[in-house]
C-alpha cells in the first residue's frame, strides 16, 4: 500500500508540474499518467491527444511533417500566440521559433510524453505566458515506427520502466540519430525539409535517455558541437544558457543536472575520464551549429523511474522555453551575427584561410569538479582476478577529465565555391535536400583553385547504418579548371556555408565521400589502383577572360 500512495502522489505533483488553476480533462491525460506510469504512449494515443487538444484552444497548429517508411504520418503541433500555421506567418512575426523533438529513438518515450503535457500546460494551464515571445514547434513522436514495436525487455537499463518500450530504430532498421548527412530516411528528409529548412528554429532541443551510464545526475545535457561551424552559437549555449537552467532547476526543483558522457571502469576506479559523444553532423543536434543556429542534447538518466524521467525532463524543456521566451532577441542576434560571419568568411577569405574536416576529441580545461557518480568497490573473483562491482551509494570525485572539446587533426583551404559536374546530380540533389543554394553554369567558365588527387581510397571491413564508411588521402594541386555549360556550382558565400563545405570536402571525416556517395563514380575511374582527381573542383576565383583591343 506504501509504494502504491508514493506512486499516487508522484502521479499527482508530475500532473501539477505546472500549478494549472483548473484540473483538465480525462481526454487530455496521457498514458502513463493513466497507467500509474507502467505504460508509454501509442502512436495512436499520441494522435488521439493531439487532435483533442487542438479542439480546445485556437492558439494551436496540427499537422504532418511527412509520412514514415511505413507510411504513418509524423505530426507537428506549433504552439504561438497570436495563432501560425505556416512558416511564412513565422518569419513575419519576428518571433524565434524553437523546435522540441521527442522520441527519435523509439525507446526513449520520456521527451514524447512531455511534449505533451507542456503543450497542454501551456495552452490549458498557467504557461501561457512561455509564448509571448517566441513560437514553439513539438515533434512529439519523431520515431513513429519504431515506438509502435513494443516488448518487454528493449531497454534493461530502464529498469523495466515502464514496461514495454519500442525500439531504437526506424522502420528500415536505421538509426535516425545517425542520418543527418546521408539522409536516406523518410523521417530525416521530412524533418530536414519542413522542419529545418521551413520553420528555420533558432533554437532546437532533442530529448533522449541514457543507454545505461551509471553516473549521479537527474539528468545530463550537452550542446551542439563545434567542428567547422562558427563559435558563437555553440559558446552561448555552452557556458550561459546550459549553466543558467542547471543553477535554476537546482534552486527550482531540487534537481542535479550535469554535462552529458559516459565513462569505462576498465580505466580503473575512482574514474579519471568522462566521453561526451562525438561532434559529427551525421548526429542533427551537431548539425544545427554548421546551420548558424543553436541546439541542446537532453539525455534523462536511464536507471531512474519513470516517472522521474519524465518530471527530471519536463523541468529541463520547461527552463529552456523559458530562457528563450526571456532571451529571444539575444539568440536571434547571435545566430544572424554567426550566419553573417560564414558569409563574410567566404567572401573576405577565399583561399586564404583553413578549416578543420577532421576531429579528434580531447579534454577541456578546467573538466568537470566534484564529479558525482555512483560508487564502485573492488572484489576478486573465484578465479582470482580482480574487478569492481557498483554500490548503491553515491560519492563525489574533486575532479575528472571531460573528454567534450575537438580538436582538428586535418584542415582544408576554405573556397568561395565548388564546381561539380553534370553528370554527378545526384551530389547536387543531397546539397538541395539539405537546403543549400546550387546554379546551373549557363556558358563554360575558367576558375582558379585547386583539385583533390585521391592517392589512398579505403573503406571500413564492417557495415555501419547499411554504409561501408570510406576515406580518401592524397594532396591538393593547383590548377585552372574549365567547367562546361550544364556543370553546377555552389558559390559559398551562402547561410549554409559551413555545411556544405562539411559535406563536399574529400577528407571530411562525416562528409559525402564518408557516406559512398562517391563510390561508383571513384571506381569506374579504377581509384584502388591509381590516383584518381576528386570529381568536385573547389575553386578560389573565376578567370574573366577579356577581348583583345583591335
Amino acid at each position: 500500500m506504501k509504494k502504491i500512495a508514493f506512486i499516487l502522489s508522484i502521479c499527482v505533483s508530475i500532473s501539477t508540474i505546472a500549478q494549472q488553476p483548473a484540473s483538465f480533462p480525462a481526454s487530455l491525460m496521457i498514458t502513463p499518467e493513466k497507467s500509474n506510469f507502467e505504460k508509454t504512449s501509442s502512436y495512436a494515443d499520441v494522435m488521439q491527444f493531439l487532435n483533442t487538444i487542438k479542439t480546445m484552444s485556437p492558439l494551436i497548429h496540427v499537422g504532418s511533417i511527412g509520412k514514415s517508411t511505413m507510411g504513418k504520418d509524423i505530426p507537428f503541433a506549433v504552439l504561438a500566440n497570436p495563432a501560425v500555421s505556416s512558416p511564412e506567418q513565422a518569419k513575419q512575426s519576428g518571433k524565434p521559433v524553437v523546435y522540441i523533438q521527442g522520441n527519435i529513438h523509439g525507446g526513449e518515450v520520456e521527451g514524447k510524453e512531455v511534449s505533451m503535457m507542456l503543450m497542454r500546460d501551456i495552452l490549458l494551464g498557467n504557461l501561457s505566458e512561455l509564448l509571448s515571445k517566441q513560437i514553439i514547434v513539438f515533434v512529439p513522436i519523431y520515431n513513429t515506427d519504431g515506438n509502435d514495436k513494443f516488448a518487454k525487455g528493449l531497454r534493461p537499463s530502464q529498469e523495466n520502466s515502464p514496461l514495454e518500450t519500442g525500439i531504437r530504430e526506424n522502420g528500415q532498421g536505421l538509426d535516425l540519430n545517425r542520418d543527418g548527412m546521408k539522409m536516406e530516411t523518410p523521417e530525416t528528409k521530412a524533418m530536414v525539409a519542413n522542419i529545418l529548412n521551413a520553420w528555420d528554429p533558432q533554437m532546437v532541443v532533442d530529448l533522449h535517455t541514457t543507454n545505461g551510464t551509471w553516473h549521479g545526475y537527474d539528468l545530463t545535457w550537452a550542446p551542439g558541437y563545434l567542428s567547422a561551424g562558427e563559435p558563437g552559437p555553440y559558446h552561448y549555449t555552452n557556458s550561459t544558457i546550459l549553466p543558467f537552467i542547471t543553477d535554476q532547476v537546482k534552486k527550482k526543483n531540487d534537481l542535479l543536472f550535469g554535462p552529458f558522457g559516459d565513462f569505462s571502469t576498465r580505466e580503473g576506479w575512482p574514474v579519471k575520464n568522462f566521453y561526451t559523444y562525438n561532434h559529427h553532423p551525421r548526429y542533427i543536434i551537431n548539425q544545427i551549429g554548421l546551420r548558424n543556429r543553436m541546439s541542446i542534447l537532453s539525455e534523462s538518466f536511464a536507471h531512474e523511474r519513470f516517472y522521474q524521467r519524465i518530471n527530471s525532463t519536463y523541468h529541463f524543456v520547461k527552463e529552456i522555453l523559458t530562457y528563450c521566451n526571456n532571451n529571444a532577441a539575444e539568440i536571434i542576434q547571435i545566430n544572424q551575427q554567426a550566419e553573417k560571419n560564414a558569409i563574410e568568411n567566404v567572401r573576405n577569405n577565399a583561399g586564404l584561410v583553413s578549416k578543420g574536416v577532421r576531429f579528434k576529441m580531447v579534454p577541456t580545461i578546467d573538466g568537470i569538479r566534484n564529479f558525482r557518480t555512483y560508487d564502485y568497490i573492488p572484489f576478486k573473483k573465484e578465479d582470482g582476478t580482480n574487478s569492481l562491482v557498483k554500490t548503491g551509494r553515491i560519492t563525489h570525485i574533486d575532479k575528472v577529465n571531460y573528454y567534450a572539446d575537438f580538436k582538428d587533426t586535418v584542415n582544408a583551404i576554405l573556397p568561395r565555391g565548388y564546381i561539380i559536374p553534370a553528370a554527378l546530380d545526384s551530389i547536387v540533389e543531397q546539397l538541395k535536400m539539405m537546403g543549400a543554394k546550387v546554379e546551373k553554369l549557363e556558358k563554360k567558365t575558367e576558375f582558379k583553385g585547386e583539385e583533390f588527387m585521391i592517392e589512398k581510397f579505403t573503406k571500413a571491413n564492417r557495415k555501419f547504418e547499411g554504409h561501408q564508411m570510406a576515406s580518401a588521402e592524397g594532396k591538393f594541386v593547383a590548377k585552372t579548371f574549365t567547367a562546361e555549360k550544364g556543370d553546377y556550382m555552389v558559390d559559398l558565400a551562402q547561410p549554409l556555408a559551413n555545411l556544405i563545405f562539411y559535406a563536399l570536402e574529400p577528407q571530411s571525416d562525416d562528409g559525402l565521400l564518408t557516406w559512398n556517395f562517391f563510390d561508383h563514380y571513384l571506381n569506374t575511374k579504377g581509384v584502388t589502383t591509381q590516383p584518381v582527381a576528386y570529381p568536385v573542383f573547389k575553386f578560389f576565383s573565376t578567370i574573366t577572360t577579356r577581348k583583345k583591343k583591335r
